[in-house]
């Protein structure tokens, strides 16, 4: 028996599409794959490189602080995605399954945590600088206007919660 839509919340399936496409699209097999394959200067192959923003990593040859601060945007995103998608007003006070208030409040979600999650993990970097915080997180809330959609796709029709 397939579970439909009636048994799938909003924030639950848009935190899935967010850990999916972190796990895939940040491994490090698919940004070499990107890097090596794409041409950043055309439209599809920037958005490919985009796709691995938010890279995962156990490479040996880098610095543990680099690992770390990797890896903690990578977990910080899905994190974020979630705490944006329950606190997110629209998907919650929405009349009807599907409307569009749960497809942008969870591509806003998204946005936000691409943002904060690079915000964060910059604070961790060695010297770290204001403006390099704001550097990064506009690089991440960039990565979330661009990819946010597939978790605004995601959240449509969700459960929100009580009626």
């Amino acid at each position: 028996m397939a579970l439909g839509n009636r048994y799938k919340s909003a924030p639950g399936a848009g935190t899935l599409a967010a850990l999916i496409l972190v796990l895939v699209f940040g491994s490090p097999w698919y940004a070499e794959w990107a890097i090596d394959n794409t041409d950043p200067e055309t439209a599809g192959g920037w958005f490919l490189n985009l796709l691995a923003w938010p890279r995962w990593s156990f490479d040996s040859d880098d610095s543990l602080r680099a690992i770390i601060v990797g890896d903690l945007k990578a977990i910080l995103l899905v994190v974020l995605t979630a705490l944006f998608l329950f606190l997110l007003p629209g998907s919650q006070l929405a009349r009807a399954r599907g409307t569009i208030s749960q497809f942008f409040a969870g591509w806003g979600a998204y946005v936000f945590a691409a943002g904060f999650a690079a915000l964060l993990t910059t604070l961790f970097l060695a010297n770290p600088s204001l403006v390099e915080a704001f550097r990064a997180a506009g690089n991440g809330a960039s990565y979330g206007l661009f990819v946010g959609w597939i978790i605004g796709l995601a959240t449509l029709g969700g459960y929100r919660g009580t009626r």
